[in-house]
C-alpha cells in the first residue's frame, strides 16, 4: 500500500499539480489538519476537490484552523476519519484539533479530549491488527513536536496512544518548524511540514511492515 500525507495545506493548492503524479500513485491521501486557514466549507470544498482530481481516495482529520463548517463538510463528504476505518488490512485511525495554543484558534481540545477519542477509536481496531495513526497534534517528546526547535509541545495523550496501541506509523502536522522523522518505540512518527513549502510524505507498506517512510518534496520545492 502507497500512503501519501499532506498536512498543514491553509487553504493553499499551489503545489497540487507539481506533486500530481505522487498523489495519483498513492492508494489513500492523508491530510493530517489545517486543511483551511481560518476558512469556511468553500475553501474545505476547493482545497479537497483539488485533490480530488487526482485521488478521491481521501481520509483527513481537522486542525485547529478548521472552523466548525469544515468539519460538517469533511463528514458531508465522508473523508473525516471520526472512525476507525479499514483500508488493504490495516486500520486508519484519526484524531483532529490541538491543545490550546498561544492564541485563539477555533478547534482546540485538552489531554482527556484526546485520550478518549483515541480509547474509543481503537476499541474497533482487532488486536494485533496493523494501524495507522492520523493525527494533526503531534505527539509529546519527539523531534516532531518542536516549537521554535526548542521546546516540546507535543501531546501526551496521542503518545501514551501511542506506546499503548503501537501503530505502524503516525503521520502529523501542527508544528511547521519541526519537519522530520522520529520514532516512539517501533512507531514512526513524521511530520512533512507545510504542503505550501512543497513538503509532503511517502510511505510504502508491504505484508504489515513499513519499507519507506519519508519526507519528500515537489519538483523545485
Amino acid at each position: 500500500m502507497r500512503i501519501i500525507a499532506l498536512a498543514d495545506l491553509h487553504g493553499s493548492i499551489s503545489q497540487i499539480q507539481a506533486i500530481s503524479p505522487e498523489l495519483a500513485g498513492a492508494d489513500i491521501v492523508l491530510l493530517a489538519g489545517d486543511i483551511t486557514n481560518f476558512g469556511g466549507r468553500r475553501e474545505a470544498e476547493r482545497v479537497i476537490k483539488a485533490i480530488a482530481a487526482w485521488n478521491p481516495r481521501i481520509l483527513a482529520v481537522p486542525g485547529n484552523c478548521d472552523p466548525p463548517d469544515v468539519i460538517h463538510y469533511l463528514n458531508e463528504v465522508h473523508v473525516n476519519l471520526l472512525i476507525c476505518r479499514a483500508h488493504h488490512g490495516i486500520a486508519f485511525v484519526g484524531v483532529g484539533a490541538s491543545l490550546p495554543c498561544p492564541g485563539t484558534t477555533p478547534n482546540e481540545v485538552g489531554e482527556e479530549a484526546f485520550a478518549l477519542a483515541l480509547a474509543a477509536a481503537y476499541t474497533d481496531v482487532g488486536m494485533g491488527k496493523p494501524s495507522i495513526l492520523l493525527s494533526h497534534q503531534p505527539p509529546y517528546g519527539t523531534k516532531v513536536d518542536l516549537a521554535n526547535k526548542e521546546m516540546h509541545v507535543g501531546s501526551t495523550s496521542i503518545r501514551d496512544a501511542i506506546e499503548r496501541h503501537k501503530p505502524l506509523i503516525c503521520f502529523t502536522g501542527h508544528i511547521h518548524e519541526a519537519v522530520g522523522v522520529d520514532t516512539i518505540g517501533e512507531t514512526i512518527v513524521i511530520n512533512p511540514g507545510p504542503l505550501r513549502q512543497g513538503r509532503f510524505a511517502l510511505a510504502e507498506i508491504v505484508d504489515g511492515k513499513v519499507i519507506e517512510c519519508t519526507v519528500a518534496s515537489a519538483p523545485g520545492g
